[in-house]
């Protein structure tokens, strides 16, 4: 399977090494921890930066887990969740312009996120798993969906921002980046966010029975990542469909949405995982740190 892995995900040859000595390690643990799960299905919750890995950490240890067993295992990921155009648009003239763009809490379908999870949990039936196009920049058409059968033993749920929790007030006041400083002078829109991680996002955090993070040095790799994901999407799109994807500066001005939590999650989240794998600039494990069980 690491072949066939490698060649699907476009990986250099040396993942294999990686694979066998960081996420199959893992993905033992998922198995013998769902099988001392009473309830089903056992949720692993994966947080990373944009491009730090996490999709590609995801998708190894479902076809593992799939490969080797007979457990039912899904990955869901935050973006799928992403609002279309028309509801960013009334959040966008309601609440604030900075809610146009997909990407901060507030963004997201929760509630819908907490009807999947639901779904889940059923004994029998099939699921449809929502998937947004981020070339049109909307959901797919509901009947491009994927169905899965109930039921799931594993869901991996993977985002940038799952897990991440509310700043406290005074870290609102100051702007982080140009962005703020230019398009969210009062506050309003971090405000709006940091409110709704605490209403719509913190609820959800307690369906998880194991965190994982991938944690990148600083912020400051975060657009050198996110710009290979482009790249790597730009090679997978239509010519025709192209223009519709970021340029480098646009990927520049993009990230700054992200800047605030991102930096938050590098400074908070780490205490809360029972696994990190803390990363170089180059995205390789530097080393791991397990959460000791009592």
């Amino acid at each position: 399977m690491f072949a066939s892995f490698i060649n699907r995900h476009q990986l250099a040859h040396d993942f294999i090494t990686v694979a066998k000595t960081h996420f199959v390690p893992l993905a033992e643990t998922i198995i013998e921890q769902q099988s001392q799960q009473l309830k089903s299905p056992f949720f692993v919750a994966i947080n990373g930066c944009q491009g730090s890995g996490k999709s590609t950490l995801s998708d190894f240890i479902c076809d593992y887990i799939s490969h080797y067993t007979d457990l039912n295992i899904i990955v869901l990921s935050l973006d799928d969740f992403y609002f279309s155009q028309k509801i960013r648009s009334e959040l966008a003239n309601t609440i604030h312009p900075l809610l146009a763009t997909r990407g901060v809490p507030g963004t997201h379908d929760t509630q819908h996120i907490q009807q999947i999870f639901t779904q889940l949990a059923e004994d029998r039936g099939t699921v449809a798993l929502p998937r947004f196009n981020k070339v049109t920049d909307n959901p797919f058409p509901i009947e491009q969906w994927p169905k899965v059968n109930l039921p799931v033993d594993i869901v991996l749920f993977e985002g940038w921002c799952w897990g991440v929790t509310p700043q406290d007030e005074q870290a609102l006041i100051k702007p982080v980046n140009d962005l703020e400083q230019e398009f969210d002078t009062q506050g309003l829109w971090r405000s709006f966010v940091n409110q709704t991680l605490s209403t719509d996002y913190l609820p959800l955090y307690d369906e998880m029975d194991f965190w994982v993070l991938l944690q990148a040095p600083s912020f400051t790799c975060v657009y050198q990542w996110r710009l290979e994901q482009e790249h790597k999407l730009t090679l997978k799109t239509d010519i025709k469909d192209r223009d519709s994807l970021m340029s480098d500066q646009q990927v520049l001005q993009f990230i700054q949405y992200y800047q605030r939590l991102t930096e938050h999650c590098l400074a908070t989240m780490g205490e809360g995982c029972d696994l990190v794998y803390y990363l170089n600039k180059d995205r390789q494990i530097e080393r791991t740190v397990t959460k000791k069980k009592d």
